[in-house]
């Protein structure tokens, strides 16, 4: 009996003790939700306040012209906070917000929205993300006006949340120049990350309360700090030239498979750089920006260094251009190594002036180490004393450090003098060559180049930038004229003559130089290059072209760089109509002789009025609808004029009614003054057409 009466008196105190104890828990629930409710859930909201950081919008960067190369988008992330409508407003419309949502987003019915919106509403949620699609500005100021939504946000509990995208309207084009983002919004490369400090503006901050499922909502607090949104970039690029120029780089290097190519167009009295291309070879075989070659790429500029060669000789007086140069059969020994010429059996005996224009490194290299060769120091000395081989100081980051060897260099052999004078054993920037070519063309006075114009509030400049000027006069007018006509030479006679034109004049130097790969100079394997600038008389741009690793039969700067140059000279004379007459001989051709007034048209209307007149005349294979004339020797030829590409259409001696119809169909409006033919147009021939877009047209 008494091991009976321990066992039961033992369960009846673990009852008793097992009782009170779910006493005291309900206790202390009562006096946690009932007592002290109150206390505690203020505890909790202070504990789920945070200030957070609200980011400023990224400024813009802009083209020269008010073009947009880069900008902020603003979307938004549409959340609700159903607990904030009133019982009345929440049964009448919520069936409207429900339809409208669903006809919005396109991804769930109207009644799935209803009931994951009552469904939130009833567990008192405060923070509902209707759907994670980002919505535009446009969509939010439309959905502002919706049934619920249209209280706001503190009666209609409708929540945007602001999400900036990096937009780049012109995609490609100067892709690398104006840089990218990196995943926390700050600039990586190019002028996004140049003008960091001027783009992110400053963020601000601001109460934001934890919601459910980790979310942040803002409160809208009175001690929220306003972000401070970026400064705008406004750049030199000109969109259109940006356009012919990386086009006409494409088409280079993809024909040729080439490494990577370069341009860069600058305008001679300013430094202003108008447009700028990378492209480089992809895995796939495509080309794409991957980086900024034109200012970080140090490389033996071959012969466009030759240039410089010259300035020294010429400076120094050791020579002029009528002094001849036994060139001898092209080959010529320094110590233990052969320079040689392209041309085998060599030129022979020719003047300074042919050394130059048929880029002759034999004749260059006896020249240099003739004249400077037990004073080495005095030649390098004339070309630094120019500014040639300093850093240039640009606007972007990643300038390519320059190197011109002294005497006093440990790496300075034997050979070096005689190497050096016809572009290796350097290490230069095609923007650090451009700027040396661009002074020639500038009577003289060496300018930075520059990319940023200006950095605006909204439409004010704060801060303006010109270009510096690196030196007032890197030689004597004397050596300068010299110069100028070398350069003129080339094109005239020598290894670019293949660019010439009787439109325009041409001045630049072609450059081929052997690829140092891996510490070896590669004999198959070149750095293509063509630098110059354009008119000749009256130089208004300066440009370079660079085409590194050239597949192909003809890999010289002559064959691959310089017809790019000359493309995009092309382009911007038949743009710009102050330097050139309003006729070209192309355009006069077939009204000589005996020939009528004859220029462009209808292939079909052209055709019967030549037959009536007794004029022989015939299509050549490529003429379309659309043909302009030339004369071949008693019979006009008819070749393709007009191609419906979305470019402004050449019209220059057509008639008024044929140039109207062209011009209006590819949406342009068109402005007339005078009578007659077409005279000259304010658009030139294959700019960007776009709709809309006035061009003017002078008939006489």
């Amino acid at each position: 009996m008494n091991i009976k009466r321990s066992i039961l008196l033992r369960v009846r105190i673990a009852f008793l003790v097992a009782v009170l104890f779910v006493l005291a828990v309900v206790y202390k629930l009562v006096e946690v939700q009932m007592i002290d409710g109150d206390h505690w859930r203020e505890m909790a909201q202070q504990s789920s306040l945070d200030y957070r950081t609200i980011k400023a919008t990224r400024g813009n960067i802009y083209a020269d012209g008010g073009d947009l190369l880069a900008t902020s988008l603003p979307f938004y992330k549409l959340a609700f906070d159903p607990s904030l409508v009133d019982d009345k407003t929440f049964t009448s419309k919520i069936d409207s917000l429900s339809y409208l949502l669903s006809k919005f987003f396109r991804d769930h019915s109207s009644d799935y929205y209803k009931k994951k919106i009552s469904e939130a509403r009833q567990m008192k949620s405060r923070y509902l993300v209707l759907n994670r699609e980002l919505v535009n500005y446009q969509d939010r100021l439309e959905m502002l006006q919706w049934p619920i939504f249209r209280k706001g946000q503190m009666r209609g509990g409708v929540i945007f949340e602001k999400e900036d995208e990096r937009h780049r309207p012109f995609r490609r084009l100067a892709q690398r120049t104006v840089g990218s983002l990196d995943n926390e919004g700050r600039g990586l490369v190019g002028v996004e990350a140049s003008f960091e400090d001027y783009l992110a503006g400053k963020n601000g901050e601001g109460l934001f309360q934890r919601v459910a499922g980790g979310n942040w909502k803002p409160v809208n607090a009175s001690t929220d700090v306003r972000p401070i949104d970026g400064y705008d970039v406004h750049t030199t690029i000109d969109i259109n030239l940006q356009d012919v120029a990386q086009n006409a780089l494409l088409r280079a290097v993809s024909t040729y498979e080439a490494e990577y190519g370069v341009v860069v167009l600058m305008e001679v009295k300013t430094g202003e750089i108008k447009a700028i291309s990378n492209l480089e070879r992809t895995s796939s075989g495509g080309y794409a920006e991957l980086y900024n070659h034109a200012v970080g790429t140090n490389n033996d500029p071959g012969s466009t260094f030759k240039l410089a060669s010259m300035l020294a000789l010429l400076e120094a007086g050791k020579v002029d251009l009528s002094d001849t140069v036994d060139t001898g059969e092209g080959t010529i020994e320094f110590f233990d190594r052969t320079l040689t010429d392209v041309k085998n059996g060599g030129y022979g005996k020719i003047t300074v002036q042919e050394v130059f224009e048929k880029s002759s490194n034999v004749g260059i290299a006896k020249l240099v180490v003739d004249h400077f060769g037990d004073d080495p120091q005095e030649y390098v000395d004339l070309i630094k004393r120019t500014g040639y081989g300093k850093p240039l100081g640009f606007q972007l980051l990643g300038e390519g450090e320059p190197l011109i060897k002294g005497p006093d260099d440990p790496e300075w052999y034997g050979t070096t003098l005689p190497w050096m004078s016809v572009g290796y054993e350097t290490n230069l920037t095609p923007l650090q060559t451009l700027a040396f070519y661009n002074a020639v063309a500038n009577d003289g006075k060496m300018i930075q180049p520059i990319l940023i114009k200006s950095i605006n509030r909204a439409n004010k400049p704060v801060e303006t930038f010109k270009a510096k000027v690196l030196n007032k006069k890197i030689a004597s007018d004397e050596t300068l004229e010299k110069l100028r006509l070398m350069l003129e030479g080339v094109v005239e006679r020598g290894t670019a003559k293949n660019v010439r034109n009787e439109h325009y004049k041409i001045a630049g130097k072609t450059g081929t130089a052997q690829r140092l790969v891996n510490g070896r100079y590669m004999t198959q394997s070149y750095y293509a290059s063509f630098a110059g600038y354009f008119p000749a008389e009256d130089p208004l741009y300066s440009c370079i072209v660079v085409i590194d690793n050239p597949k192909g039969w003809n890999r010289y700067g002559g064959d691959v760089s310089a017809p790019v140059f000359k493309e995009i000279a092309d382009m911007i004379y038949a743009q710009n109509l102050e330097i050139h007459d309003s006729f070209t001989p192309e355009y006069t051709a077939a009204n000589n002789g005996t020939f009528p007034v004859i220029r462009a048209g209808r292939l079909e209307e052209l055709n019967e009025l030549c037959n009536l007149l007794g004029i022989s005349n015939h299509p050549n294979q490529e003429a379309g609808e659309w043909v302009r004339s030339s004369v071949n020797n008693n019979a006009i030829t008819w070749r393709k004029n007009h191609e419906d590409t979305g470019l402004v259409p050449d019209v220059e001696g057509m008639t008024l009614r044929d140039a109207i119809y062209i011009l209006e169909n590819i949406g342009l409006k068109v402005s007339i003054s005078g009578n007659g033919r077409v005279k000259r147009q304010s658009l030139g021939p294959g700019v960007r057409a776009s709709k809309g877009r006035t061009i003017e047209l002078e008939l006489g």
